[in-house]
């Protein structure tokens, strides 16, 4: 049980709109939808409306930094359905990556693997009480794209099963490079905090506003208010 499920969800009932896709660098082909994810005739590129437009805040806060440089969307609205292909694509992934054969895991070995997939990938849970952050149309996964088109680079793959994947994994270190992802990586939070986003505290493409991750958050930089989350499940 993740610690942002003990916040409760007071729906808002607000509508789930297009991202306008025209404003930000989007990653193309989808990289859920190429590999099959079942959207059906829902779309990746969804959000609740105040999610969508708190995200052209953060675009115009980069901007005013770093003109022409752009949000890069690699995705956000993701069914439950979706949710569960993709956990047990991962799943897959991870057992290739071993040479194990799939059809005569040991319940220790597929334990394992189930404790890395779920480093960063939400259970697909269709209990409304407990739903998966981008399943509720209020979390997003993002980096950077500079005036020429290119992706700055973070120091690690969006989706990466690795330590790298934790924020502030290249904070401490000494290497000029590093510190250059680590600086990448505080641009990215630095503008999307301004526009009240929180980061998923183990993924650094990972923010959302309005959903259980981000009330218990908020809960915790704030422990003398009570928050509760205004998105479930959609």
């Amino acid at each position: 049980m993740k610690p942002y499920f003990q916040i409760s969800i007071q729906e808002s009932q607000e509508e789930l709109i297009p991202i306008p896709l025209q404003g930000f660098a989007v990653e193309s082909p989808h990289p859920y939808e190429k590999l099959g994810a079942p959207y059906g005739k829902k779309s990746p590129y969804f959000l609740r409306a105040s999610v969508v437009s708190a995200l052209k805040e953060a675009q115009n806060e980069l901007l005013r930094n770093y003109p022409e440089w752009n949000i890069c969307i690699f995705d956000a609205y993701r069914p439950v359905e979706v949710q569960e292909f993709m956990v047990n694509y991962t799943f897959q992934e991870v057992a290739k990556s071993q040479n194990l054969d799939l059809n005569s895991l040991l319940p220790e070995v597929e334990s394992e693997i189930w404790k890395q997939v779920y480093q960063i990938w939400a259970i697909p849970e269709y209990n409304p009480l407990t739903p998966p952050p981008h399943s509720t149309g209020a979390a997003i996964d993002i980096t950077i794209v500079n005036d020429q088109g290119e992706k700055i680079d973070m120091g690690g793959e969006i989706d990466e099963l690795s330590a790298r994947s934790r924020p502030s994994y290249y904070s401490q270190s000494s290497n000029s490079m590093e510190q250059q992802y680590h600086k990448h990586r505080e641009l990215l939070h630095s503008v999307m905090l301004k526009a009240g986003f929180r980061r998923h505290p183990g993924e650094w493409w990972h923010f959302s506003l309005g959903d259980q991750m981000w009330a218990w958050q908020c809960q915790q930089e704030n422990p003398q208010r009570t928050y509760t989350a205004r998105y479930g499940r959609v």
